[in-house]
């Protein structure tokens, strides 16, 4: 009897320490595997087979985490990919599928909205011509930068056209603590009043960039007023150093494209914050290598 009870008392031990071990496990496991969502479709602005009718070139790739941690943290990780990937607080708490499907049904209702114009515009226009700008496309996709344990960065792009000279480009970047669930913003890096230090390191590096020794320089290269260019919350991380973007028109004109400043770490010494992100996700990591 007494052999018994000791026995069923060690398997019971061995079931709930198993338990436990599980839960630990599903917790802090930082393993992500990632799969995506791919649709390319020609969108006729019209009810018709034309081909040479206007139509929308639809190209947009959407890779997105399918194991992370336990489910609870796999859903977290995934509403991030998807609000901001999508950039709708509305499909922020459906599937990936769910929310691709709406993002595109969406789209398309805005495209095909155009055609009530479309015969106006067209009937100003010399006979056999087409008004041309109505010819869309929208190419969007993501990618991962840099991961490790504790931190994910990647990136959104965008390229579209919808009317006028020209197509557009931009890409947004995304950092996320893998240990929190959150996005990380400049103020979880640096120190209070870091803007007009962190203002300067970038500019610094614009001008090392175009091999320049003068600020006004910048100017004559075809850069906007220098006060516009400040941190704008658009950088990615990796061991080496903060890669900040800034995209077509924001300090300067569509001809010079997407802008990137990279920064290395020991550049920003003097602005970090105590216990900031990089300190955490990235030095100490390195050193404890």
């Amino acid at each position: 009897m007494k052999k018994t009870t000791i026995l069923s008392a060690l398997i019971i031990c061995v079931f709930v320490c198993g338990m436990f071990s599980c839960k630990k496990t599903a917790q802090t496991s930082t393993q992500i595997k990632f799969d995506s969502i791919v649709v390319k479709e020609h969108i006729p602005l019209l009810e018709t087979n034309d081909t040479t009718l206007p139509y929308a070139d639809v190209k947009v790739s959407f890779i997105y985490p399918t194991k992370f941690g336990n489910q609870e943290d796999l859903l977290r990780l995934q509403q991030i990919f998807i609000g901001t990937f999508f950039n709708d607080l509305q499909l922020d708490n459906l599937s990936p599928q769910q929310a691709m499907d709406n993002y595109i049904a969406h789209y398309t209702e805005e495209y095909k909205s155009l055609s009530n114009t479309y015969y106006d515009e067209k009937s100003r226009l010399p006979k056999g011509e087409m008004p041309m700008w109505y010819w869309y496309y929208m190419y969007n996709s993501n990618k991962i930068m840099f991961q490790n344990d504790s931190l994910l960065s990647y990136a959104v792009e965008y390229s579209d056209y919808t009317g006028g000279a020209h197509g557009l480009y931009r890409t947004t970047y995304i950092n996320v603590d893998l240990g929190k669930l959150v996005t990380i913003s400049e103020e979880d890096i640096f120190a209070p009043n870091y803007q007009k230090p962190l203002t300067e390191i970038i500019i610094n590096r614009l001008m090392a960039k175009h091999n320049v020794t003068v600020l006004d320089s910048l100017i004559n290269i075809g850069f906007f007023n220098l006060d516009e260019i400040f941190p704008n919350n658009n950088f990615w991380l990796d061991d080496k150093g903060i890669h900040y973007s800034y995209n077509q028109y924001e300090i300067a004109p569509y001809f010079m494209g997407v802008i990137d400043v990279n920064i290395p770490y020991e550049d920003l010494s003097t602005i970090l914050k105590p216990n900031n992100a990089i300190e955490k996700f990235i030095l100490n990591a390195k050193s404890e290598k």
